[in-house]
């Protein structure tokens, strides 16, 4: 009897046109929060023996609880709920950017956590993902109009100056960078004028480097990233222990377990220095795998986002572009950093870094594919 229900229910989803979720995107979502559950908790080890990190494989278990409930609640949801949600998303990712500024918590010299005792919540993770999902909403609304000035650049540059403001004021460097990249390029997907776009990248390259100038945080960070090694017990510290610890992982690692800059000599081994850590413990064999993941993950989401552009679905198009690039971008900074081709960030890599507000964001924005997948393979008579 059972079999029976279930095989009818398979045989109506193929006629439908749905064959169930997207195996190598849910493949390869799982095997990074897997593999990072795994290399996290050994980069916490340093933690553990503090005494610091008793449970912390218990939390992030949690972690991964409460990210798969959230998807399975997004995977429950029609598609043109989140198309006609944009507004009000956007609305509470300015409200929650600008309640870490009010009540959030500070810790290393930036306001980015609301503490609710038990646990905290970092708001700019959920921001980046709503800025994404409203885009969406916006160029899918506003797409026979992107050449014109004030559609295709003044209201989406007056957003993204909004969230500019908040998220320098933490101050979050990086995580402005990733939006300002994702919406560019969502931009130039979507079809803006070409001159608009390079316009759009002059504007953002001054004021990045506007910003720079003007911080003398962040000069001596980019100095630091030009010449670690003149100062490597100070401003280049970070970066030093991060390529030494790829130094001594070589070809295959080191062994699981076996990393020494985690003890101590990385800093925030289990999230923003998380690459380097397998760098050291897998070598060149394990970054491969992870950046393979990373690739596949990206090749699936195109061949989702393509599929919904030629059914008709514009909407669907774009929030698979958009959070393809958001997660892909993040985690190729993150890389990068860990790498020393890029000045040091506090970002963390997507779906492995140890941390609550981030994997409920990752996995919601993989849950979201999902559905962009199953909207778009249903035939039209048929979607909810």
């Amino acid at each position: 009897m059972i079999a029976t229900t279930f095989q009818a229910r398979r045989q109506a989803k193929a006629a439908a046109g749905y064959q169930g979720p997207d195996r190598w995107l849910v493949g390869s979502v799982a095997m990074l929060v897997l593999i990072g559950l795994v290399m996290g908790y050994s980069a916490s080890i340093s933690l553990q023996t503090n005494g610091m990190g008793g449970g912390i494989l218990f939390r992030q278990l949690i972690h991964i609880l409460l990210a798969i409930l959230v998807a399975y609640a997004v995977w429950k949801t029609p598609l043109k709920f989140w198309e006609v949600s944009g507004k009000y998303l956007l609305t509470i990712g300015i409200l929650l950017l600008v309640a870490v500024l009010v009540v959030g918590i500070e810790v290393n010299g930036s306001q980015r956590w609301i503490s609710f005792g038990l646990f905290t919540v970092q708001p700019s993770e959920l921001a980046k993902l709503f800025m994404v999902i409203y885009l969406s909403c916006y160029l899918t609304r506003k797409h026979e109009t992107l050449g014109e000035f004030k559609t295709g650049i003044l209201i989406v540059g007056m957003v993204l100056a909004v969230y500019a403001v908040l998220l320098l004021m933490e101050p979050d460097f990086g995580s402005l960078v990733v939006i300002a990249l994702t919406a560019g390029l969502m931009l130039f997907l979507a079809g803006i004028r070409f001159h608009y776009f390079l316009g759009s990248i002059l504007a953002g390259g001054v004021t990045f480097a506007a910003l720079i100038w003007f911080s003398p945080y962040r000069m001596e960070r980019l100095l630091s990233f030009w010449e670690p090694f003149d100062d490597p017990y100070g401003k280049g510290f970070q970066l030093v222990q991060a390529l030494i610890a790829h130094g001594r992982g070589g070809w295959t690692g080191a062994g699981l377990g076996e990393s020494v800059q985690k003890l101590e000599y990385l800093p925030m081994a289990n999230s923003d220095f998380l690459f380097s850590v397998i760098g050291e413990e897998m070598g060149f064999v394990g970054i491969a795998l992870i950046l393979s993941l990373f690739t596949l993950f990206y090749w699936r989401v195109f061949i989702i986002a393509r599929r919904a552009e030629q059914t008709g679905q514009l909407f669907a198009a774009r929030l698979a572009q958009g959070i393809s690039l958001l997660v892909v971008l993040q985690a190729m900074i993150h890389a990068a950093v860990n790498l020393g081709a890029l000045p040091t960030k506090g970002l963390t890599l997507p779906f492995m870094s140890f941390g609550g507000s981030s994997l409920v964001a990752n996995l919601m924005a993989a849950s979201l594919l999902l559905v962009v997948d199953r909207d778009s393979r249903v035939k039209p008579g048929r979607r909810r």
